[in-house]
């Protein structure tokens, strides 16, 4: 069930937020609305119990910066720098992150629902306790990247990379679909579906070296 605005326990503490980003900025209790921000340099800047709604983020930084309980609706993130950013206790709907890098973040507690991530970039990032519900996942790199306690509700996984993942206690039987680019071997700490295994098998025997042959 979506949560709403008004839901959030520090809803009525909310002031809106005018004007741009700052590196290293403070922003608590605060309601981003409605704005586009571009190309702005909010490197290891801080987020606290701020809600952001219909916003555009694109072709800035917000590499290093830490979110905790922060609740995001219809926002797009653009050719915008995550890396190295952390991402604590937070919710994001309806939101679009393309051609982002978010390399080395860490996220815990977080959950992405109806999101849509294309062409991102997470690889050495580690997720615990996230839970992708009805997302479209394409061309999403998680080389090197660790996964724990990671679900996949209605999402659909198209050239998802796992080279060198580290994957634990990862369910990925509610995926609807399920296309692995690399790194199948890393499927080992996940739990798939016997109809999954069936769609996976041919590419499984292709990394392991097995030759199937009639």
């Amino acid at each position: 069930m979506d949560s709403e605005l008004v839901d959030l326990p520090y809803a009525d503490l909310l002031q809106p937020h005018t004007g741009g980003l700052d590196v290293e900025g403070r922003y608590d209790t605060l309601h981003f609305d409605g704005l586009t921000l571009s190309g702005q340099d909010a490197a290891g800047s801080g987020f606290l119990e701020c809600a952001v709604t219909d916003c555009v983020l694109e072709e800035g930084s917000l590499r290093g910066a830490r979110l905790g309980d922060v609740w995001l609706r219809g926002t797009r993130f653009v050719g915008t720098s995550l890396a190295d950013s952390s991402w604590l206790d937070s919710t994001a709907t309806s939101c679009v992150l393309a051609g982002v890098e978010a390399h080395g973040a860490s996220l815990r507690r977080v959950v992405f629902r109806r999101c849509k991530f294309d062409s991102v970039n997470l690889r050495g990032s580690t997720s615990r306790e996230v839970v992708f519900e009805e997302c479209v996942l394409r061309d999403v790199d998680l080389g090197g990247a660790s996964l724990t306690d990671v679900s996949f509700p209605g999402s659909s996984l198209e050239r998802l990379h796992l080279a060198k993942a580290r994957l634990t206690r990862v369910d990925l039987r509610g995926a609807t679909t399920l296309d692995l680019a690399d790194g199948h071997e890393a499927l080992r700490g996940a739990v798939i579906s016997p109809t999954q295994m069936m769609d996976l098998a041919p590419a499984l025997a292709a990394a392991l070296g097995i030759r199937v042959e009639a």
